[in-house]
């Protein structure tokens, strides 16, 4: 036998290659957790789901049957950290090596979970989720906020939808970060800018009357920031209704519960915070058409009612003119009579007025006479009382003398007083070291009591 022969390899069959590698996998890795991003996940009829995990670097094809599928507590989808347990092994129909998956789980879920949860409990018992704290969103909006990145599928999603629905509506943008660290402060002082915006007086743009608070899908870690509790309290005093649209819809986060209206997308939200131009002009042309109705209808009430006034006016007209001249002749005939009585009311009020000025004639004699009588005694009246008056006088004025301080003053006595005026008539009212003023005929004389 040929050297070369004796030290000939064993040919393997295919399916019996692939058992041994599945053998060998089995007992050097099984079981195994692995942990990588989501894509390409499906979930077929039977309940099977099929995707493959990644990292930067390498990627791995897995199964998860429907027992183990139905065992899950979410929906996974593309994009999505998660950390399975399985088994390796090969599938021999293509020879591509698999991770059969018994369990699966949001990598990291553990301790973020019971943050979200811890933190969901607080504030719902604050009350920041009442359903009495929601606003209905305004049907026409004046101008739309939007907080989102700039660069985010979510922000062309979003102006993708307005334009279709509502492009006379203006949109402003308050970027921030949506992810990563950060993200949460960036995001609260966005809405703080586009709350600015609300304001009836605002010279730059009209009020804005809702905010959209919107990102694209992810995972857990990618919308942590939007489990914030300052941003979550700043939400909450938003001076407008707040839609909030984050992620996919079976996404929830705490911003969701806080705001006033949950969108499971941003396009989504753009349509709630917008009615379609489409209705609005429909429902305008419903309004007008009634509009036009209404005034047919009362046009053709008006043409009755002016045909039935000119009917009765024609009908009437003669019977007018004839009761108004009926009325004018009466008139005339009234007139007539009058003209008699003048002539004599006239000649009454001469004679009446030829009465009256003899009457007054003699009363102005008379009474000029009496009032020469009374000028007369009121003469000789004011002759008698001047001496008696002057009389009086004199006697008065030599009472006042005699009563005068100052004539007591002239004979040697003094009137004391203290620095503020007032008289000092008793031994008692002085004090060693009082000053006291003398008031003498001559003038006044300071002094001092001593003891």
């Amino acid at each position: 036998m040929p050297l070369n022969e004796t030290f000939k390899p064993r040919a393997w069959t295919v399916s019996a290659l692939c058992r041994a590698m599945a053998d060998t996998l089995d007992a050097q890795f099984n079981p195994v957790t692995v942990r990588g991003e989501l894509t390409g996940f499906s979930r077929a009829a039977s309940g099977h789901c099929y995707f493959s995990l990644k990292d930067e670097t390498g990627q791995i094809r897995c199964a998860m049957f429907r027992r183990a599928a139905s065992l899950m507590d979410f929906a996974p989808r593309d994009g999505e950290l998660v950390e399975l347990r399985g088994r390796l092994g090969v599938y021999e129909a293509r020879g591509e090596l698999q991770l059969i998956v018994e369990s699966m789980e949001r990598a990291g879920q553990g301790a973020w979970f019971e943050q979200f949860v811890r933190l969901k409990a607080k504030l719902e018992a604050e009350g920041l989720f009442d359903a009495a704290h929601k606003r209905a969103l305004p049907a026409q909006p004046r101008a739309i906020g939007v907080v989102t990145s700039l660069g985010a599928a979510a922000w062309h999603d979003v102006m993708t939808a307005l334009q279709r629905r509502a492009p006379h509506i203006p949109v402003v943008l308050a970027p921030a970060l949506v992810q990563g660290a950060g993200a949460a402060a960036t995001l609260a002082q966005a809405l703080q800018n586009i709350y600015a915006l609300t304001a009836e007086d605002n010279p730059l743009c009209p009020p804005v009357d809702v905010v959209l608070l919107v990102r694209g899908g992810g995972s857990m870690e990618d919308l942590w920031s939007f489990n914030d509790e300052q941003l979550a309290r700043v939400i909450a005093q938003s001076p407008v209704p707040l839609v909030c649209g984050v992620g996919h819809e079976t996404d929830f986060t705490i911003a969701d519960f806080v705001a006033d209206v949950r969108a499971p997308t941003p396009t989504a939200a753009a349509e709630m915070a917008a009615t379609d131009r489409g209705v609005s002009l429909e429902a305008l042309s419903v309004l007008a058409n009634r509009l036009g109705r209404g005034l047919l209808r009362q046009q053709d009430r008006q043409a009755q009612r002016l045909d039935a006034v000119a009917a009765r006016l024609g009908l009437g007209l003669a019977r007018q003119q004839e009761r108004q001249q009926q009325s004018l002749n009466a008139i005339a005939t009234r007139l007539s009579r009058p003209q008699a009585l003048l002539g004599q009311h006239s000649q009454w009020l001469d004679r009446l007025a030829s009465r009256l000025h003899s009457g007054v004639q003699a009363q102005l004699t008379g009474k000029s006479h009496q009032l020469e009588r009374l000028n007369d005694r009121l003469g000789f009246k004011r002759g008698q009382q001047v001496p008696q008056r002057a009389q009086r006088l004199e006697r008065a004025a030599l009472r006042l003398a005699s009563v005068d301080p100052r004539q007591v003053l002239q004979r040697g006595y003094a009137w004391l007083s203290d620095e503020g005026g007032q008289a000092l008539t008793h031994a008692a009212q002085f004090q060693p070291g009082q000053a006291v003023r003398a008031t003498l005929a001559d003038g006044d004389v300071p002094l001092t009591v001593r003891p």
